[in-house]
């Protein structure tokens, strides 16, 4: 039985499905076979019995036998001529001899007819045999009339016969039935597999070629448009993603082109006054040192950026995520914030607020957030943070930004015209939307009423931290 299911699980679905299909059909055929069967044998045997019971006992024809039995007694089994009559009539006697009618073959007594003629029992009807070895039903009672017990026997050959033709044609069309079950499976297996076909095959182009714009039509809503439509949206998002790390590599190479090419500038300005012996005057040569150390500064702070945003793509799971209380991570930042803006006034309201993040990302995000304020906002001019039912707000007094920039103020290397000659990569609000999303939350930036820029960040969390479990 084992070497059977691990034989049927080698096959292919396809076979497998028309198997299971053929089986059930032929278990369903058989089940209806065997029971019609069984129901007409039923009903031919009691039919059969209904005939016996009948049978007028006393009747000429039967009252023939019982006046020769009555002259005949002693002579058992007298001019037996067998199968000349459907219906065998015989005496039985007390003591089991036997008078057998004309035209009747000797049917064996059994015990039970025995205890009729006894007197014991009132009636037996079973089933026997002949001398000769024919099957009968017999049915053994009492001639009231002339006090004899009569057997009444019908060969069993007038329903086994019918039933054995039935057998035949039931056997005849279960074997058609099976045989066209299995075919009906097999059509229905490739049928239904062919969406399947379809799908194992646009895997197979996709893991051979690459090619994640293949998309498989998916009609209705059974499970095979559900799963061609699960791998459509999957080869989208494979797709976009792989966009994404086309563009941000793309991007990455062209944002580190304006550095290295500035620094390799002045590093060669430098080796060529080494080589040549000619001196760069001592303020240029200040300047030169100073421009190497803020182009390696900014080369620095990109390629930091560029591993925050890398890993902050690779998905929700790529940091301990964990529960934090929200208004300790923007004081942290805040205190960092005022280290770089010190002619800035920073004002604090921060209401307790606990959320599952990864902290050190989250506080990335707010120190970005942050520093943009710092960057934008004039000297002596006030920073304003808030934080209430989990929502962060950051404003400050800075120009502001243009309404046509807003939508693009979260794209990757994207800076305001306005803003291209201060430092920074153009990742710092990306990064910010990314860890935000990742929290389970939201990031927006608007222009603040009296001019500056008002950052808001929701996160979903609770004014008091979880239970511990």
């Amino acid at each position: 039985m084992r070497g059977f299911f691990l034989r049927y699980r080698a096959m292919p679905l396809r076979s497998r499905l028309a198997l299971l299909v053929t089986c059930t059909v032929a278990l369903a055929v058989a089940a209806v076979a065997v029971s019609c069967w069984l129901l007409t044998r039923a009903q031919l045997r009691d039919q059969m019995d209904d005939s016996l019971r009948s049978l007028n006992v006393g009747g000429p024809y039967l009252a023939d036998t019982v006046s020769r039995c009555r002259d005949t007694s002693s002579a058992p089994n007298s001019e037996t001529a067998p199968g000349t009559t459907t219906v065998f009539v015989q005496v039985v006697q007390p003591d089991g001899t036997r008078c057998v009618g004309r035209g009747s073959p000797s049917v064996v007594t059994e015990e039970a007819d025995l205890r009729v003629a006894q007197g014991t029992r009132e009636q037996a009807l079973h089933d026997g045999r002949t001398d000769d070895g024919q099957s009968v039903r017999v049915l053994t009672q009492v001639d009231r009339a002339s006090g004899f017990t009569v057997s009444l026997s019908r060969p069993l050959s007038e329903i086994d016969t019918p039933l054995n033709k039935l057998a035949l044609l039931l056997a005849a069309a279960a074997g058609i039935g099976v045989i066209g079950a299995g075919a009906a499976g097999l059509w229905v297996a490739r049928t239904g597999l062919r969406p399947v076909d379809e799908l194992t095959a646009a895997v197979e182009h996709v893991a051979r070629t690459e090619d994640l714009n293949l998309r498989i039509p998916a009609e209705g809503d059974d499970e095979i448009a559900r799963l061609s439509r699960s791998f459509n949206s999957m080869t989208a998002s494979l797709a976009s993603s792989r966009d994404l790390q086309q563009q941000l590599i793309a991007d990455a190479g062209h944002e580190l082109r304006t550095p290295l090419t500035s620094l390799r500038t002045n590093i060669e300005l430098l080796a060529r006054s080494e080589e040549t012996g000619r001196a760069i005057p001592p303020d240029d040569r200040k300047a030169l040192l100073a421009s190497v150390t803020a182009q390696m500064t900014e080369l620095a702070s990109l390629i930091g950026d560029l591993q925050e945003l890398s890993r902050t793509d690779s998905g929700p799971g790529s940091g301990k995520v964990q529960v934090i209380a929200l208004h300790d991570i923007v004081e942290t930042a805040l205190e960092r914030a005022r280290l770089r803006g010190p002619e800035l006034t920073f004002t604090a309201d921060l209401a307790p607020w606990f959320v599952r993040a990864d902290p050190p990302a989250l506080e990335r995000a707010i120190v970005n957030v942050l520093d943009n304020a710092v960057k934008f906002g004039p000297a002596g001019s006030a920073v304003e943070v808030a934080l209430k039912e989990g929502a962060l707000t950051v404003r400050d007094h800075g120009p502001g930004i243009p309404a046509d920039e807003l939508p693009h103020v979260f794209d990757r290397f994207w800076r305001s015209p306005s803003a291209r000659s201060l430092p920074g990569s153009g990742l710092g609000l990306s990064i910010v939307a990314r860890t935000v999303h990742q929290a389970g939350g939201e990031v927006a930036l608007r222009p603040a009423d009296g001019g500056g820029t008002v950052a808001t960040i929701r996160l979903p969390g609770a004014p008091t931290p979880p239970p511990a479990a």
